[in-house]
C-alpha cells in the first residue's frame, strides 16, 4: 500500500520531467481512511505534508530537494498556523513559496500544498 492518497480526478499525483518532480496539490486525505480526518488547520497541514513526504520518499527525495511550494488556503487567517507546521518539515535554506487564499478546495479541505523538487542535484 502506498503512503499517500490516489488522485481524486484525471491527473497524476506526481510527474517527473527534465530532472524535476512535480507533485500535484495534496489535500489532507489520510491514505488509510481515504478521508479528511480532522477539521483542525494544523492537523490538515500536517497530513498534506505527510502525503508529500511519502511521495518524495518514493522518489528517493526529501524536503531538502524541494525548490518551490504553493500553499492554497481557504482562510488566509490560517497562514500563521500553517507556517508553524510547515517549519516542522522544511529547514533553511527554504524553498521559494507562494501562499494563496482561495474560495474552496476539494472535499472541503482547508489547505492544499503542491511542490516542485529537483531530482538531479549536482
Amino acid at each position: 500500500m502506498q503512503n499517500y492518497p490516489e488522485a481524486i480526478g484525471p491527473y497524476s499525483v506526481y510527474k517527473e520531467a527534465n530532472g524535476f518532480l512535480f507533485v500535484s496539490g495534496q489535500i489532507p486525505i489520510n491514505p488509510k481512511s481515504k478521508e479528511i480526518d480532522s477539521s483542525d488547520i494544523k492537523e490538515q497541514a500536517k497530513q498534506s505534508l505527510k502525503n508529500i513526504e511519502a511521495i518524495l520518499k518514493e522518489n528517493n527525495l526529501s524536503f531538502a530537494d524541494v525548490v518551490k511550494t504553493t500553499v492554497f488556503l481557504t482562510d488566509i487567517n490560517d497562514f500563521a498556523s500553517v507556517n508553524e507546521v510547515y517549519a516542522e518539515f522544511f529547514v533553511a535554506p527554504y524553498p521559494a513559496r507562494s501562499a494563496i487564499a482561495v474560495k474552496d478546495l476539494p472535499r472541503g479541505a482547508k489547505v492544499e500544498i503542491e511542490i516542485i523538487a529537483i531530482k538531479n542535484k549536482k
